[in-house]
């Protein structure tokens, strides 16, 4: 465990560092510990895993997940000012911090980190939706992914059928992992305030991941449905067999995708896979 009195207060280490928040990079740092400390205590059980921050900025949240029984942490940070900033916090872990200066997008985080292993991160927002896609491809490599979004893009990955955020996303994020919102972060939380609220989103892998074919197909049918998601099934999915394909999984031309459940589009998928 890390003792944080010793450590220099996060507004501090901002003007030390000129660690103001770049709004190309998506940045807006959380500075309250309390805060943090219950973002950290949400992606529990961290015990003997090596969790993987994305985008640490001062080090707020790492500062909170060190003081979890988690085995390592592994910092990925795009910024150099940040990647200075949390040296020194590095240097105080006792061994149990690294800091990898990368582009998380282009970042092979299995080959980096050892499993078990869990990502907890305050995503930048310009690459949050890309980043939690590349990751739900690989979700069989992660224990669990406990991910702060703007609250329009939680509510996506939460949305239930026949409701308007219902989208790709939604049917990837619940086909692959059990998912919740469990905690909401107005906008005056961070430094500077975003224009939005946020939303902390809890994903934990289903047992039993699909095989690569799977996913590939899903990715496929759900981005044809999705893509003219005001067209009937019908048409949406013409490229892929449309009325051939919807008939032999029993589902009726006529809908639209947001009407269909994770279930049914998972029908469709391995439909697609027998034809």
């Amino acid at each position: 465990m890390m003792d944080e009195t010793l450590l220099p207060p996060l507004r501090e280490v901002i003007r030390t560092y000129d660690l103001r928040a770049d709004k190309s990079l998506g940045q807006h740092f959380l500075l309250d510990p309390n805060l943090l400390a219950s973002i950290a205590g949400q992606a529990e059980p961290l015990a003997g895993v090596n969790v993987i921050e994305i985008g640490p900025g001062p080090g707020g949240l790492t500062r909170a997940l060190l003081a979890t029984k988690a085995n390592h942490v592994t910092a990925i940070e795009y910024d150099p000012r940040a990647v200075a900033a949390i040296k020194a916090l590095a240097e105080t872990s006792k061994g149990r911090l690294t800091i990898i200066q990368a582009d998380a997008m282009k970042a092979d985080l299995p080959a980096l980190v050892p499993a078990p292993r869990a990502i907890v991160a305050n995503l930048p927002y310009n690459i949050g939706t890309p980043l939690l896609v590349s990751w739900l491809m690989r979700a069989a490599e992660y224990q669990s992914l406990t991910l702060m979004f703007q609250l329009e893009v939680a509510e996506r990955i939460c949305a239930e059928p026949n409701t308007p955020a219902y989208g790709r996303l939604s049917v990837l994020a619940q086909w692959l992992c059990d998912v919740a919102i469990v905690m909401h972060i107005p906008a005056s939380a961070f430094a500077p305030p975003p224009k939005v609220d946020s939303a902390l989103i809890r994903l934990v892998p289903k047992a039993n991941q699909p095989p690569k074919q799977q996913l590939q197909a899903m990715e496929k049918l759900t981005a044809a449905a999705f893509g003219q998601r005001r067209k009937m099934l019908r048409g949406a999915l013409k490229g892929l067999g449309g009325n051939q394909l919807l008939e032999a999984a029993d589902i009726d031309p006529a809908r639209r995708a947001e009407t269909l459940t994770v279930q049914e589009f998972e029908q469709l998928m391995l439909m697609l896979l027998s034809k």
